[in-house]
């Protein structure tokens, strides 16, 4: 219990008067103590006293799974049939004041039965303790993202070798996936999403039946899984033939757009600069009403995590964040651009993980 992860967390327990605390996101549970487990309907939770060892609660199926991964030695399980938050209350012991809680994750039914059993008399949420801690990347961090980052660009590199006038937006989501498999992913992200002609104006579109056709402008972003981090990558290219000028302006405005935000970032700088020096490009070429969406977003364990880079975050960049810079310009019934990298802060400029070209380029 000396990883500074932990000290952390009694600090901010002492510093809060906080009785004990309960955390019960699963991939945070696997972050403090190496064992990580969808438990679907079933309770787990790490539940940390104040003046008492912390420990696992379980599922009984589980147990042998926490007991071969989990750092915390003291582990209770529950059985389907059992009042898990009652076993809990008994675990923890009596006379909590001041309890620790993951809000934005405990459901409201969850917290009457956890309350119903602790019977505490205020709650305080430490979801932002835990989202600092996995914010700064440690080095062991940084090489699984960098791994991940890498599997999904020999992805993008074996799909494109599928692209051809007439092939199907989903027919390509299916070759792409299957690589993903195929080169050792754990699995997507998210939805991998490939749009072409005026569906790329659509920043979440759906890919479905529309077939790619010369001339089109066709968008990939898509991510993997591996070794429980993400990876996140968009790349826009032109179909058989190079696009309308208008479609090469907005393509151009976005790059600049990308390569302004990265060269902006630095430890100190606000993530509101970033996003600033990004927009700021693409509003000068006259298309700052169809950049909608913020510059971009954390990225770990989770594909979608703290911290938002978007104009009103005053939030200073510090060494060890990773987030996505994705500026896009998306012109209904057009077309739309997006361009996306994965970049670590260092101590003094930024390492852009993703390495895959992006200078505007004829496939198919």
């Amino acid at each position: 219990m000396n990883d500074p992860r932990w000290n952390k967390i009694r600090t901010h327990m002492n510093e809060q008067n906080l009785d004990g605390l309960l955390i019960t996101e699963p991939k945070h549970v696997g972050y403090l103590t190496g064992f990580f487990s969808n438990p679907h309907e079933r309770f787990l939770g790490l539940a940390i006293p104040k003046n008492d060892e912390p420990f696992l609660v379980v599922p009984a199926l589980d147990l042998e799974a926490a007991k071969a991964s989990s750092s915390v030695p003291l582990i209770h399980t529950h059985n389907d049939t059992d009042d898990a938050y009652a076993l809990l209350s008994g675990w923890l012991g009596s006379g909590h004041q001041t309890f620790g809680i993951e809000k934005d994750h405990l459901s409201v039914a969850r917290f009457e039965r956890l309350n119903a059993a602790l019977g505490a008399s205020s709650y305080r949420d430490v979801g932002n303790v835990l989202n600092a801690l996995r914010a700064a990347k440690t080095p062991e961090e940084i090489e699984k993202l960098r791994r991940a980052v890498h599997l999904i660009e020999a992805v993008l590199t074996e799909g494109l070798k599928q692209v051809r006038v007439g092939v199907t937006e989903i027919e390509i989501v299916a070759e792409l996936e299957y690589q993903m498999k195929k080169l050792g992913a754990e699995g997507p992200s998210f939805d991998t999403m490939v749009l072409t002609g005026d569906k790329t104006a659509l920043p979440h579109g759906n890919p479905g039946s529309r077939k790619i056709e010369a001339g089109d402008m066709l968008m990939f972003d898509m991510g993997v899984y591996l070794d429980g981090y993400a990876s996140d990558i968009t790349r826009t290219f032109a179909v058989a033939e190079r696009p309308n000028d208008e479609s090469v302006k907005i393509y151009e405005t976005v790059l600049a757009a990308n390569l302004a935000a990265i060269a902006h970032i630095r430890p100190g700088v606000t993530l509101a600069s970033v996003d600033a020096a990004a927009r700021d490009v693409i509003t000068e070429a006259g298309y700052g009403e169809f950049f909608m969406h913020r510059l971009g977003h954390g990225l770990g364990m989770d594909v979608h995590e703290y911290p938002s880079v978007h104009g009103a975050n005053e939030e200073q960049v510090t060494e060890g964040l990773c987030f996505t810079v994705e500026p896009g310009v998306y012109v209904a019934g057009e077309c739309g651009v997006r361009i996306e990298d994965d970049v670590i802060v260092t101590a003094d400029g930024v390492d852009v993980l993703t390495t895959f070209p992006k200078e505007l380029t004829v496939i198919g």
